[in-house]
């Protein structure tokens, strides 16, 4: 019987890239999906027509609001910073960091694990684009499934949860080709920090800038919707 996981999903690019890895390495995929407050909410969507696509054995979306604390762009009336160069946007954390935001996920995730029987838990973080996250490096991970060993019931008893994080050593490009090898459809995902109503990516903020470079350096054209492109 094959194993189940549990895979932290977005509906942006790198999680289901992460989703389609898991279920091309023979995980049953149980995706967890949140309603934080974040101004991005149309990711929700995405999240929900990805894990339909790409076939998931249920997916859940867990309701939690950080705007109760904000401290983020994402959660509060922060401005998210646009147009920045690619050099300003891998210096120090910025101000789109959520305060502690992968920590929760991945308690939910454990949670939800140990509920299903799962020892393995997919997120997609990425330690080569988008440096600035404390919480997106491979030390933290290793902490936190040291802690998982010591707080779950399971973990205890010897079932120890392995924390994956498959695009953690890949640049975006790289992220975009393994996926299009898996046969994963972008036109689903949504990863701008402020899209515009109708759900289209704004172009200009830090996520859309690496999601665009991505695909530019595959010589591609991302097929999500934009409300405006910027300047090639």
């Amino acid at each position: 019987m094959s194993p189940k996981a549990v895979i932290l999903l977005s509906g942006g690019l790198d999680s289901t890239t992460t989703l389609a890895i898991a279920r091309q390495e023979g995980y049953v995929p149980y995706a967890l999906s949140f309603r934080y407050g974040q101004r991005h909410e149309g990711e929700i969507a995405a999240a929900r027509a990805v894990a339909a696509a790409l076939g998931v054995a249920e997916h859940v979306v867990a309701d939690i609001d950080l705007r109760v604390f904000g401290g983020s762009a994402l959660t509060s009336d922060l401005a998210v910073p646009k147009d920045r160069a690619e050099e300003e946007i891998g210096a120090g954390i910025p101000v789109t960091y959520v305060p502690a935001r992968n920590a929760i996920f991945l308690s939910f995730g454990m949670a939800w694990a140990e509920v299903l029987g799962a020892q393995d838990l997919f997120i997609g973080v990425n330690a080569v684009d988008y440096s600035g996250y404390p919480d997106c490096r491979p030390e933290f991970l290793e902490a936190f499934e040291n802690m998982a060993h010591l707080a779950t019931r399971a973990g205890i008893e010897g079932h120890r949860l392995r924390i994956h994080a498959p695009l953690m050593s890949l640049s975006k490009a790289q992220i975009i080709a393994r996926g299009l090898d898996l046969g994963v459809d972008y036109r689903l995902t949504r990863t701008c920090y402020e899209p515009a109503a109708d759900g289209s990516a704004c172009g200009h903020c830090d996520a859309c800038q690496l999601r665009l470079k991505g695909f530019a350096d595959l010589g591609l054209a991302d097929p999500a919707p934009y409300s405006v492109l910027p300047p090639a």
